[in-house]
């Protein structure tokens, strides 16, 4: 069963961002708070949105997407950017994760979104393989770059908050 967060997810939502940083052996970059994510998902200007995958026998959250508009300039429209998405392993292959993407595919249909992207680890082959299960491609001509940190602030000016 898939549903749409709540502010009491906010908890659990934390622990399975932290399994997934563990997971994805960074867990010492995972400084993001409980009340970080509940402004972010809940404040008055949300900035992402989540959905919990429920086990349907127990109702226990098994795991979540966590994602956010962005927008193509060359289609013109929003799209979906999936910044995190994860099962409990003890949970993999009951569907979550497929119920989870298939979700965030309805709503870029209903809401006329031309695009679901997300990354992936190049070592993540049980992921890489069940994301090419379902269609999705890399997109193997496009590197990912990111700026963080003080050269981030240099860039800025010096500027931090």
């Amino acid at each position: 069963m898939i549903r749409t967060a709540t502010p009491a997810d906010v908890p659990v939502i934390h622990a399975l961002v932290r399994d997934l940083a563990e997971y994805e052996k960074a867990l010492d970059e995972a400084r993001a708070t409980e009340e970080q994510l509940r402004e972010a998902l809940f404040g008055e200007r949300p900035a992402a949105y989540a959905h919990i995958a429920q086990d349907d026998a127990t109702g226990e959250a098994v795991g979540f997407a966590l994602w956010f508009l962005n927008f193509s300039t060359w289609r013109g429209v929003h799209g979906i950017y999936l910044e995190d998405l994860y099962v409990r392993p003890e949970a993999r292959g009951g569907g979550h994760g497929k119920a989870l993407l298939t979700e965030l595919a309805r709503i870029c249909g209903e809401r006329g979104y031309e695009r679901l992207e997300w990354s992936v680890l190049d070592w993540n082959e049980p992921s890489i393989n069940f994301y090419r299960s379902l269609g999705a491609l890399p997109q193997d001509e496009w590197t990912v770059y990111r700026l963080t940190g003080g050269a981030l602030a240099e860039l800025g000016g010096g500027v931090r908050a």
